[in-house]
């Protein structure tokens, strides 16, 4: 019930929706149950014909079959049989309308509350996912996120609404319809509460296990879902060491165990309905010969036209029943989504502004790193000190794994430090608003990340306010306006998922103007020129050579056309810093830097 409950909040403010839904609903069942109830004088008019004696008017109001058995008779003495008949038949017509109009409305309403639980529920989801540390994403399997946003609240918008059907609309209709069955019979009715339970029972057999299968048959579609888009993202290297068709196979595995899990639900749900119905029609096959044997030998005030109108009704009062049933399958799937889903709600970022952060305005003085200790369960970055003046370009080198980019991903605060500090201008990064921080950093990374949009809202992804002329002079200092203006449409032409439509150089140069455009005060760029051709490199040297000037830069590169021009020098290894100078110095030293310098000029010859 907490998971409920925890899921209706996002249907506040309920009380818009609940109370017109609560009168609309009461009035389609109040007009849906007379529809039935008219059966019985309809028949007497039908069927019997009158004595000339008027029935006594009932003292009691709630008498609901003497009351309309008073009205027809009355009718029927004054203005004849056919007059009665008329008058049955238009109110039943009128009652039938009114029965289906307010039916409708309250479906409506219903529907607006699903719409508006959905659009609650899944925007507090993605916004919380977007709030997350980026260290989440790279233990979490993509496709299970994505499963969890689409397709777990999809579910869970329906089990909502769907018990709020159950906990109002059926149990009320078929307390309206259990009332006029005790108005019509007693003796009848309490025979046949005996039998309901029965059916109950049997139904609460069949939807014991659906949670767990539900919730089972959700992992299996986020892993399905996560295959999937590692296939898309992975096409070219499937396709180029000939594993198609060992993903076929694994995504035919998994979409199988999705399949059968499916199946299973689907054959327990669907039992309920003609289980419900059998039995209903079972009890109704009981009833008639129970309440036959009465009316036959006399031993109950029913009259044929009652007793038929018992029946009808009686047959009627399983289908609220069967509907309460079928939405409890609906419900535990549902719940089983909602604690996936709630599970994602509740994941707390591990990096969190201070409750009054500063708000950085500019860089005066420049960055120092102090003691800083990080980890992935074994160290990655042990004692690094180092200091990185305004205006300086610091160059990081190392052999593969010496944590480099853990060091850069240290400043826009992506992870933290498990010990030590980092300083811009003598505060702490910690007390820093990381909107604020990241909004004077500029990052252009080895894979150039590019959205599925035109090139002008890619350059202007971060400043949307940008006008033209200021994104055309950020793609001049790139060196990419020359290729741009050569496309179909120019800056407004769509690059394609991952710009795939713009070669490895064109995307590197787009995301250099990207990062020209929002004119930061500190730059990182981790190997940006590493993945590109001697031509293309050259362009986009050039292009970040122009976006360095006067700026703090922290930069990752293993080019010798790069590292020589740096301010300082920083060598890692195995998470320490082990030598710092410029070039010339470290070529001096004849240590590691010397060696990976000579390594690099051996393969490039």
């Amino acid at each position: 019930m907490k998971t409920y409950f925890r899921l209706l909040s996002f249907a506040k403010p309920i009380e818009k929706y609940a109370i017109p839904y609560i009168i609309l609903t009461l009035l389609a069942v109040i007009f849906n149950t007379l529809n039935l109830a008219l059966l019985a004088p309809l028949l007497s008019t039908l069927f019997e014909e009158s004595s000339g004696e008027v029935f006594p008017k009932p003292e009691n109001w709630y008498d609901i079959m003497a009351q309309f058995k008073y009205m027809t008779q009355s009718i029927q003495s004054t203005y004849g049989a056919f007059d009665a008949l008329k008058w049955i038949c238009i109110v039943l017509v009128l009652s039938v309308f009114f029965g289906n109009v307010f039916r409708y409305l309250s479906q409506r309403v219903m529907e607006n509350l699903r719409i508006h639980t959905l659009l609650k529920l899944r925007k507090a989801v993605f916004e919380n996912v977007m709030d997350l540390h980026v260290e989440y994403f790279n233990e979490q399997r993509k496709g299970n996120i994505i499963s969890k946003i689409a397709s777990d609240v999809h579910v869970v918008q329906f089990s909502v609404t769907s018990t709020l059907q159950v906990l109002f609309k059926e149990p009320l209709q078929l307390m309206a319809y259990i009332f006029i069955l005790f108005a019509i019979s007693i003796k009848l009715t309490m025979f046949a509460l005996l039998v309901i339970p029965i059916s109950a029972f049997a139904i609460s057999r069949i939807v014991k296990k659906l949670k767990a299968q539900a919730t089972e048959a959700q992992e299996r579609y986020g892993q399905m879902i996560s295959l999937l888009d590692e296939a898309l993202s992975g096409i070219k290297i499937i396709k180029a060491f000939n594993a198609s068709n060992r993903t076929k196979d694994k995504f035919h595995q998994e979409n199988v165990a999705y399949s059968d899990l499916g199946r299973k639900m689907a054959y327990r749900q669907q039992l309920g309905s003609p289980v419900s119905e059998f039995l209903g029609v079972l009890m109704v096959a009981i009833i008639v010969l129970y309440g036959g044997s009465l009316v036959m030998t006399n031993q109950s005030e029913l009259s044929a036209a009652e007793f038929i109108t018992y029946i009808a009704i009686f047959s009627q009062v399983m289908r609220p029943a069967k509907a309460i049933t079928e939405s409890f399958s609906t419900i535990h799937a549902g719940l089983a989504a909602g604690e996936r889903v709630l599970e994602l709600i509740d994941e707390r970022p591990l990096i969190i502004d201070e409750d009054k952060p500063f708000v950085m305005k500019g860089l005066e003085k420049g960055l120092q790193f102090e003691h800083i200790n990080f980890s992935y369960g074994l160290p990655v970055l042990k004692n690094i000190n180092l200091n990185i003046p305004k205006g300086k370009t610091v160059a990081l080198v190392g052999p593969s794994g010496a944590g480099k980019t853990t060091l850069m991903d240290l400043i826009p605060r992506f992870i933290e430090a498990k010990a030590g500090r980092i300083m811009i201008d003598g505060i702490d990064i910690r007390s820093i608003s990381a909107e604020s921080l990241r909004r004077h950093i500029g990052i252009v990374n080895q894979e150039s990340i590019l959205f599925n949009d035109s090139i002008r809202n890619n350059i202007a992804f971060g400043k949307p306010e940008a006008t033209l002329e200021e994104i055309i002079e950020a793609a001049k200092i790139a060196n990419a306006s020359e290729f741009i203006e050569k496309t179909v449409n120019g800056y407004d032409t769509n690059i394609g998922d991952r710009g795939t439509k713009l070669s490895g150089g064109q995307k590197q140069r787009v995301c250099i103007a990207r990062a020209v455009l929002n004119n930061p005060p500190i730059l990182l760029l981790d190997e940006a020129t590493s993945a590109l051709d001697t031509e293309s490199e050259k362009l986009v040297q050039d292009a970040l050579e122009k976006l360095m000037h006067n700026r703090t830069t922290l930069v990752i590169a293993h080019r010798l056309s790069t590292i020589q021009k740096a301010d300082l020098i920083v060598v890692l290894d195995n998470g320490r810093i082990v030598e710092q100078g410029n070039h010339h110095e470290l070529l001096y030293k004849e240590g590691l830097y010397s060696r990976l310098i000579e390594m690099q000029q051996f393969s490039n010859a």
